[in-house]
């Protein structure tokens, strides 16, 4: 067991093979359908999330991890050897798991946690921890791991195509009429990351032209630097996924592992089903 545990939570959209292989454990947000709650990750995914929404034609809520379901992680780490626990949270700005993970870091006075609000979401968090992994097995302090972690969140781009206004209309984010407009007229929004919220940056004609245009904007931000860091994401749509990673590759030079994630439910929940999107990390200048 390592010495400094790596925790973060499922908006992380870390795939389960991949936390497993770097020692990460993901506390589970909360999928809450009338007075059914499910564990994201263990209990529902993307496409059983949009199965049922289609099916019942309403959106769920979603919620934060408890306290306690921190406080089990935590403790759970400890009773392995851990010594100390750096949990990287989803962005305060949507949602109260930073809140709840320090709520339960409390309960452990005698302990060393250190909680950290990434103001990031999906693999933009998902890396961050990823990086505090790979520093920790490479012998980093726990200073060295945290300030890693966070320079990185400082290089990370997210940009994605959504596929439909459907499901961001039943949330109540953009009227029915104005959807149905922008359906008809086959309007596609693209997605990033802005001030820690999952944000609509632009509207793009097409599907086709909405994914050249999610690439366009990765290739800006990371022009004239190397990619240390890539994933596509999707909101069940993998098969769109792969058509979109390989327009990716094709346009933007990168020779690593490129990682395939579900958004996961508690974000995607607010995007959409079809929802397709790359995450790059651009080397330090």
């Amino acid at each position: 067991m390592h010495s400094i545990a790596i925790v973060t939570d499922t908006d992380a959209s870390l795939p389960a093979a991949v936390a497993a292989r770097h020692a990460i454990r993901q506390v589970p947000i909360v999928v809450q359908f009338g007075q059914e709650s499910y564990l994201t990750g263990t209990e529902i995914d993307d496409a059983q999330l949009f199965a049922r929404v289609d099916q019942e034609g309403v959106l769920p809520t979603t919620s934060a991890p408890s306290p306690g379901q921190f406080s089990e992680a935590f403790q759970a780490a400890f009773d392995e050897g851990a010594e100390s626990v750096i949990c990287f949270c989803v962005s305060s700005q949507v949602s109260a798991t930073y809140a709840a993970a320090v709520t339960a870091a409390d309960t452990f006075p005698e302990h060393d946690i250190t909680v950290i609000d990434t103001y990031s979401l999906s693999m933009g968090q998902g890396f961050m921890a990823l990086a505090a992994a790979e520093a920790r097995d490479a012998g980093a302090s726990k200073e060295e791991i945290v300030a890693q972690a966070l320079d990185m969140r400082e290089r990370t781009y997210l940009y994605a195509a959504l596929a439909t206004l459907r499901y961001l209309a039943m949330s109540g984010r953009v009227g029915g009429l104005a959807a149905g407009m922008a359906n008809l007229l086959n309007i596609k929004p693209i997605l990033t990351m802005q001030e820690g919220k999952l944000d609509l940056l632009e509207k793009v004609r097409t599907p086709r032209r909405a994914w050249a245009r999610a690439i366009e904007l990765a290739g800006q931000q990371v022009a004239g630097r190397r990619i240390e860091r890539m994933a596509i994401l999707h909101v069940a749509a993998p098969e769109d996924a792969r058509r979109f990673q390989e327009q990716v590759m094709a346009a933007l030079p990168y020779e690593g592992e490129v990682i395939t994630a579900e958004l996961t439910p508690g974000l995607s929940v607010h995007a959409g089903s079809g929802v397709v999107g790359v995450v790059v990390v651009a080397a330090p200048t």
